[in-house]
């Protein structure tokens, strides 16, 4: 999803895992963003971090969640993931207090692809606070503590940050990643899905290299 729209026929292909044929020389500006400043990282070196930035209104997202879970499971120790939903707008930030408090309860991998299929397909309102309450209730997550969680500073600290280390790669559209602190790539500039995977994957060996 870009701050308007990937196009559909991204999608269609990114779906199909189609994986770009043969090696290719990455160009600076075409198939990544190069940053002029480099962002946060949480990850000391000699780990290399992928941030994926994402939002549960992105049906793209809930698309690539797939091929991205494939992907992490054989990634190298060296490679350190983490998610992180964007704020475009005011109207990103349910969503997102969504996300925090759920990972904050230590419960996000329980259901996060539960959160897309709600929103996505079964069309449940979680981006509405009393909606999403009673949403994860039923999937088993305390009610109280989530409500509690969800109105937090420290989820609202979280929210913050997010919207800053997504300014900071410049982030156009979702899903996209941000790699080493150094470099923003997206489905819009790849081709689709499966040539953002090769792209993250050519620019974390060149930073093993560095």
């Amino acid at each position: 999803m870009k701050r308007r729209d990937f196009s559909m026929g991204l999608v269609a292909v990114a779906g199909a895992g189609l994986v770009p044929t043969g090696a290719w020389a990455l160009t600076a500006g075409k198939d990544y963003v190069a940053l002029s400043k480099k962002a946060p990282v949480a990850a000391a070196a000699p780990k290399v971090e992928i941030v994926e930035f994402f939002s549960y209104g992105c049906v793209h997202c809930m698309h690539f969640e797939p091929q991205f879970e494939n992907w992490i499971s054989k990634a190298p120790k060296d490679v350190v993931v983490r998610r992180e939903h964007v704020g475009f707008n005011a109207a990103f930030e349910p969503l997102q207090r969504l996300f925090y408090a759920l990972q904050a309860l230590g419960q996000l991998e329980k259901v996060h692809a539960k959160v897309f299929a709600a929103l996505q397909t079964e069309k449940i309102r979680v981006d509405k606070e009393d909606v999403a309450a009673d949403w994860v209730a039923k999937q088993g997550v305390d009610k109280a503590k989530f409500l509690a969680a969800y109105k937090s500073f420290g989820v609202s600290t979280k929210v913050k940050q997010a919207i800053v280390l997504q300014q900071a790669y410049q982030v156009e559209g979702t899903p996209g990643f941000g790699i080493a602190g150094k470099y923003y790539t997206d489905p819009s500039r790849t081709g689709g899905f499966a040539g953002m995977l090769q792209v993250a994957d050519t620019l974390i060996a060149q930073e093993r290299k560095a």
